[in-house]
C-alpha cells in the first residue's frame, strides 16, 4: 500500500490544522501558500474501511462523497469574500473502488459529486492545484484532481498516470502485459509513466526531488515553491476553465481539430 499521498500531506501542512468531520480515508488540512489560506486533500489508505475495495487508497462511496464535502464546505465559507481559499489535491490513487456495492449504492454519483465540486470550487474563483505525488490512475484521478487549475507531479518513476491500471487494460485489449508495454515505448497516450504523460501537454510543471518517498527538507521547500508559483500564475490568468492545457507546446494538433470544428458547427 503506498503512503505517499498521507506522506506529503503531512511534509507541506506541518504546521497545519487538521479539518475534523470527514472519513479517514480522506484527510483535510487547512494550511498556507505562503500567505494564501489553502486547504490540502489527500485520499489516503484506510484498512478499517467499511468497504473492503476502497483500502488501499482508491476512490470509492465514502470518499467521493467526503471529497465533494470538504471542498464545498470551503466554497461556502469563502462565498463573500474576495481572497479565495486555495485547494490542493494530493494525488496518490491507484483507481476508483471496483465492487458490487460500489455500483449499486451509486460510485458514479459519488465520484461525479467529487469532480463536480472541484469544478465548482475552481470556476468560483478558488485557485485549485493537482500535486501528483505517486499513483494517478482512471476514475481516481478523474474524481481527484483532475479538474484543477495547474498540474504539477514529481519527476519520479513512481508516479504514474494512466485511464486503466496495467493488468486491466491487457485483459481488455487480449494483450499480455509485456505487450502493452511494448507498445507504450513508441505511443505516448498507452505509457504510464510521468515522462510520456508530460508530453500530452496537461502538465503545467514537473519537480525533479531527492526522495519522493521521503521528502527532505529540501523537497518540501521546491515543492512548496512550486505551489507558490502555481497560485501565482493562476492568480493572473482570467480563465477559469481549462482551456489553457490545450496552449501547451504540445497541442498544436488539438487546437487546429478544434479550429476546424468550430468552422463545421
Amino acid at each position: 500500500m503506498s503512503n505517499r499521498g498521507l506522506t506529503w500531506l503531512h511534509a507541506l501542512t506541518a504546521n497545519g490544522n487538521v479539518a475534523d468531520g470527514y472519513t479517514p480515508s480522506v484527510q483535510v488540512v487547512d494550511g498556507t501558500i505562503g500567505d494564501q489560506r489553502a486547504r490540502y486533500i489527500a485520499v489516503v489508505t484506510d484498512e478499517h474501511n467499511a468497504f473492503p475495495r476502497a483500502r488501499h487508497g482508491e476512490v470509492g462511496l465514502l470518499e467521493g462523497w467526503n471529497l465533494a464535502k470538504a471542498i464545498r464546505d470551503v466554497v461556502d465559507q469563502d462565498k463573500h469574500s474576495v481572497n479565495k481559499t486555495a485547494i490542493v489535491a494530493v494525488i496518490d490513487v491507484p483507481s476508483q473502488a471496483y465492487g458490487r456495492r460500489e455500483e449499486a449504492y451509486g460510485i458514479h454519483q459519488a465520484l461525479a459529486a467529487a469532480a463536480n465540486a472541484y469544478a465548482t470550487a475552481r470556476r468560483a474563483g478558488h485557485p485549485v492545484i493537482g500535486l501528483i505525488v505517486g499513483k494517478a490512475m482512471s476514475g481516481g484521478f478523474l474524481a481527484h484532481g483532475y479538474q484543477a487549475n495547474r498540474l504539477i507531479a514529481l519527476d519520479d518513476e513512481g508516479c504514474m498516470v494512466h485511464a486503466m491500471g496495467k493488468a486491466s487494460a491487457a485483459r481488455i485489449t487480449l494483450r499480455s502485459v509485456a505487450e502493452l508495454e511494448k507498445l507504450a515505448a513508441t505511443i505516448p497516450p498507452m505509457a504510464y509513466d510521468i515522462q510520456n504523460y508530460s508530453t500530452l501537454g496537461l502538465l503545467w510543471k514537473k519537480v525533479a526531488v531527492q526522495n519522493a518517498e521521503a521528502p527532505n527538507a529540501q523537497d518540501v521547500d521546491d515543492i512548496a515553491g512550486m505551489l507558490a508559483l502555481a497560485l501565482d500564475d493562476i492568480v493572473k490568468d482570467t480563465n477559469r476553465d481549462l482551456s489553457g492545457r490545450l496552449h501547451s507546446e504540445n497541442r498544436s494538433a488539438s487546437l487546429v481539430v478544434r479550429q476546424q470544428m468550430a468552422k463545421v458547427w
